[in-house]
């Protein structure tokens, strides 16, 4: 299962597939030239010439190991991380050397093996001083991560929720002793997700089968007052997501929408794959009052985090309030993530 977990021998290789790995490469990399410009320049005319004339060898160049590092992502990320930081710089290296001797022969000058061996230092300490920004990077990110870790038990585990669930198990033990065992079953496999430790991916018909014991349970307190309806199309069930990227957002719906209302409600979860992104949404009625503040915004911030950490730039996480036909509210939350396997 991929995790993020950190190791102690290295930080695990980022995906290098990623859009926004890939714009960080380019950024980075034209960032180097360009200072490396500014150092060498008599003036601002020489130091952009002299850029410009850099841009030349490295955009090939970059574009050339960005491709390669992205057909290999898969075989890269399931080495030891420290295998695959050197396989990225033996890469850049050659690929280095290898360009500056094909544009040496288009020039007729040839240049010597101490100026391919230049290159390919060069491109080999480009690559590690990358590779450190990405490793810095994924660091910066992980006190972040434990804080959102502890938030989302701080904040899912809810006295209350778990006293009223054991109340409703109570009054069915005796009329209905098979749904009580259920529910009790039901009750226990949440509150295992809930502790356990929330750096793996899941495959997301775990993530699926927790948000319906949690529907479940709810349903069981509410009663007719909690409607659910879920429709999915095409779902890629198997393809690994954040855990509880979905139940805090049920739990909102529920807490802030439907309880608060004193009415009937009904919570949609749909979920279809668009191309290469899978696409979530989710729709409550709002609550009396702004159920879009205090707690709710809480576990979105949360979410976000870990979105970010997981995919970068490449999911997002809209929300809107909505004013229906009839005049009530609606909250709506969409998700969208890409839908690649990290499977040969």
């Amino acid at each position: 299962m991929p995790s993020i977990k950190q190791n102690p021998v290295g930080q695990p290789l980022p995906d290098f597939r990623n859009f926004g790995v890939m714009l960080r490469i380019l950024l980075g990399v034209n960032l180097l030239a360009f200072a490396a410009a500014l150092v060498q320049g008599t003036d601002i005319g020489d130091c952009i010439q002299r850029y410009v004339d850099m841009a030349a060898w490295v955009q090939p160049l970059l574009l050339l190991n960005i491709l390669l590092l992205a057909l290999l992502a898969n075989v890269l990320r399931r080495v030891r991380p420290w295998i695959g930081q050197v396989v990225v710089i033996l890469i850049a290296a050659a690929s280095s050397a290898q360009l500056f001797g094909v544009w040496s022969m288009i020039a007729i000058d040839g240049g010597g093996w101490q100026r391919l061996l230049r290159a390919a230092l060069l491109g080999g300490l480009v690559a590690a001083t990358m590779l450190s920004y990405f490793v810095l990077r994924a660091r910066s990110f992980s006190p972040a991560l434990a804080e959102a870790r502890l938030q989302a038990l701080t904040a899912r585990i809810r006295p209350h929720f778990l006293f009223n669930s054991l109340n409703a198990v109570l009054s069915l033990i005796r009329a209905e002793p098979e749904r009580a065992e259920t529910a009790l079953e039901d009750l226990a496999d949440l509150y295992r997700a809930l502790m356990r430790d929330h750096r793996d991916l899941l495959p997301l018909s775990d993530e699926i089968a927790l948000c319906r014991q949690y529907l479940d349970l709810e349903k069981l307190r509410l009663g007719e007052r909690l409607n659910v309806e879920w429709e999915m199309a095409d779902v890629p069930v198997d393809l690994n997501v954040p855990p509880l990227m979905l139940q805090p957002l049920l739990e909102n719906a529920v807490y802030h929408g439907i309880e608060p209302s004193g009415e009937n409600g009904t919570v949609r979860i749909g979920m279809a794959r668009k191309g290469n992104e899978l696409h979530i949404d989710l729709a409550n009625p709002c609550g009396r009052g702004d159920s879009s503040k205090g707690g709710n915004h809480m576990a979105l911030a949360n979410i976000r985090e870990r979105l970010a950490l997981y995919y970068d730039l490449e999911a997002r996480l809209e929300t809107n309030e909505v004013t229906l036909p009839d005049g009530l509210r609606e909250y709506r939350v969409h998700i969208a993530l890409p839908c690649r396997s990290d499977k040969p």
